[in-house]
This record gives C-alpha cells, structure tokens and sequence, in this order.
C-alpha cells in the first residue's frame, strides 16, 4: 500500500527512510507466532521441544521483513522519479509508504504501484526455490515454504482493483491514462475500493454471526479498514477539485484598515494600536493611492520621541516590496506562497493595482469549506487565523502541492498520443 501519515515509533532507517512501527504490529507478532507455533507442534511432533515456537517466532519477523521489502519496492520506485519518502510504517494490516506526491504520468503511476507486489512475487519464487533444497518436514523447509507462500498471498491479496491497495493505485493509473485525468482515475479507484469494503464488512459479519466463524472479524476489520480509506482517497480528490475551481477573489476578505500615510506614529499607534485586541491589516494611502502596507514591527526601530513627528510612510513598505497576487490568482498558488514564505497573509491586487483585499490560512480554509459545505465552525477558523498553521488534518499544502504539479504536467495531444 502507499500513501499514509504516521506519529509512531522510529525504529531506524532503510536507504535513508525513516522507518516506524505502530503498536498494533505487535499484535501480529504474538498471533503469527503462536498461531505457528501451536500449528507446526501438532504437524511435527518429531520436531525438538520448544523448535515450533522458535520458528513461529522467526516466522514472525521474517513477516516484517517481507512487508518492509514490499513497501520499499514502492519507495526506492518512487525516489527513482524524484519523489521524496517521508516515511515506511508497519502496522496491523501490513505496511504504508509515505510518498510525498503523485507520481507526474500514469506510467511512473503504474511503476510506483506495481513494485511492491512484484516484490513480494519475487520473494515468493526465491524462497520456494530455496525450500526445495532443504530436508522434508525440516524446521527449513517449512519456514521458507511458509514464508514464500505469505509473499504471494500478500502480493495477490494487494492486487486486488480497489484504493488504498495497490491493486487500486493500478486501476486509478489505467483510468488516468484513458481518460487523461488524473483525478477521475482516483474516484474510480475508490469507489470500487468503498465498494470492496462493504463487501468485505458484510462477509466478515455474516461469518462471525451466522456461521460463528471466529475469522470473520479479521475479515470485517480488514473491510472496515479498506473502507475508511477508500472514503479518505475520494475526500481528497474533492479537496483537489475544489481547490482547482477556487481563486484568491474566492478567499481574500476586506480584513483590513487603510490609514493616512501623513499621519503621525503617534497617532496611529493611539488610534489603532492601543484599543484592539486583535490587529488587521493596516494600508497606508495618501493622494488617493495605496503606499503599502504598515510594519508594525518597524515601529520599534524608530525613537519613541519622533513618533510625534515621524509619518506613518516612515514605517511603510511599498506594495513592490511585499508578497502580492492578482484576484484571479489560483488558491493553490496562494496556499503554496503563505507555506513557503511562512507568511502571515498575502496582498491581493485588482488589475488596478490597489489593494483588493487581504488572504491569510483561515480563510483559505474557510473558501474550501463553503465550497465543499464543510462543517468547520468560525471558532475553528478564527484559531487557525490566530496560530498561523493549517489543522494536522487538513493537509491543504501538500494537496496544493499536487495539484500545481498536476497542472504543470502538459496533457498528450491526439498527435502524441496515438503514436
């Protein structure tokens, strides 16, 4: 699988990956290995006491080295085109990778999602080859066998057509070469995955009520899992297309002050300063055009003394000389501009260049939400505009991101495409 987010337990780094562990991967290490462990006891009764657990156990951890060479089947793919890992996490269901971006075609798309099943393919073919050179029923023979037969279950079960599994990631890259949309692709993908889940959640529930099959809840919960991110997937393709559809005129409010460049420090600090709990903006005009915008921290480079006597233009700085875009200017664009400078707001500009309004984080997300009906309530903005930072939850950069990359990729033309 590819794509996730983590806040685990570093255990080290493969190739420069960091490499995390959640606590729930221990729950499989205790049931592989006791499950193995009880099963080769009774197969081999010939065996030395106490071999079935030990080799139940290496089992175990020879599981989280196949899952961990699987991921990085994605990963070293995916470094290949130039895109950055963040990460490889273990955890109850396998493994994720997180990648920090999509791939930029359907076929580097293909490449990064068919990698991992072909390593697991491969591992499989190794280590059945490998078991057929170890004695019958040997502690060997049973471990390779075993574990290459864990590799292809892995590797088929991860083909199957529907997000978050490879399978998924394959299918989205057919649909997005078909059709030359990336985002078509992912919404097909998950919905056969939403799909796949229900149907897994409603064969897992059937088992373990009607049939009193223990191993129906495995399967429920694995449902469940596929479910929730499938749903996930397709969440963010909304957020991506609506960040497509939305400009800086579209988020960009009048949260600001314009003040007489004439006047004094003093005055302005009087005026303005003094008796707001929360500052705006603040303009400075004179002649009926915009000077700039006022540094408040450039008050404190200047003698309380001349306050009285020095302008607010002493404390300006011109419109050329901050960051500024145009009302029509992509969100992304904007979102992209607020993280990389690590602005409080941006400027925007009519095509007159006056100053048509002002866009910090808050209100990018307060566009997106009204444009998706987002249940995000002004509280929530307000704390956003106040700490300066996207939520953890909404990822707006590094969707930003994908979306401008997603752009800057030409399209195939019916001449190139045909050839």
């Amino acid at each position: 699988m590819q794509q996730g987010s983590n806040a685990n337990r570093q255990v080290g780094a493969v190739f420069g990956i960091p490499l995390y562990v959640d606590p729930s991967w221990f729950l499989i290490l205790a049931l592989v290995t006791f499950a193995n462990g009880v099963s080769w006891q009774q197969l081999y009764p010939n065996w030395l006491t106490g071999t079935a657990w030990i080799v139940g156990f290496v089992m175990a951890l020879l599981l989280f080295v196949s899952v961990l060479l699987h991921e990085l089947g994605h990963s070293l793919v995916a470094r290949s085109q130039g895109i950055k890992v963040n990460s490889i996490t273990l955890f109850l269901f396998g493994g994720i990778a997180s990648i920090d971006e999509e791939a930029k075609t359907p076929e580097h798309a293909f490449q990064v999602a068919i990698a991992g099943p072909a390593v697991s393919i491969s591992i499989f073919l190794f280590l059945s080859l490998c078991g057929e050179f170890a004695a019958a029923e040997s502690p060997a023979r049973v471990l390779l066998q075993s574990l290459g037969e864990i590799n292809l279950v892995l590797a088929l079960f991860n083909l199957i057509p529907g997000l978050p599994l490879d399978g998924g990631q394959i299918l989205k890259a057919l649909v997005w070469k078909i059709t030359g949309n990336r985002l078509q692709g992912v919404r097909w993908a998950a919905r056969v995955g939403q799909a796949l889940g229900w149907f897994a959640v409603i064969v897992g529930l059937a088992f373990t009520f009607l049939l009193g099959q223990v191993s129906g809840i495995w399967v429920t919960m694995l449902g469940w899992f596929g479910l929730r991110n499938a749903y996930n997937y397709e969440q963010f393709t909304q957020l991506q297309e609506a960040l497509i559809q939305l400009q800086a005129q579209d988020a960009m409010t009048r949260d600001f002050r314009v003040v007489d460049a004439e006047k004094s420090l003093s005055q302005f600090a009087d005026r303005y300063l003094l008796d707001t709990m929360r500052r705006s903006a603040y303009f400075a005009a004179s002649e009926g055009r915009y000077r700039g915008i006022v540094d408040i921290d450039g008050l404190n480079t200047i003698e309380r003394s001349q306050w009285e006597v020095q302008p607010i233009q002493s404390v300006v700085r011109s419109l050329q000389q901050i960051p500024t875009v145009r009302q029509d200017t992509p969100i992304t664009e904007v979102i992209e501009l607020l993280e990389s400078e690590q602005l409080p707001l941006i400027t925007v500009l009519s095509p007159a260049d006056a100053v048509a309004g002002v866009i910090d984080r808050g209100d990018t997300v307060k566009a997106l939400a009204k444009k998706l009906n987002l249940p995000i309530s002004d509280e929530d903005i307000r704390r956003i505009k106040d700490e300066g930072s996207y939520p953890s939850t909404l990822q707006l950069p590094a969707i930003a991101r994908s979306v401008m990359a997603d752009m800057m990729v030409p399209e195939p033309t019916p001449e190139t495409s045909s050839h």
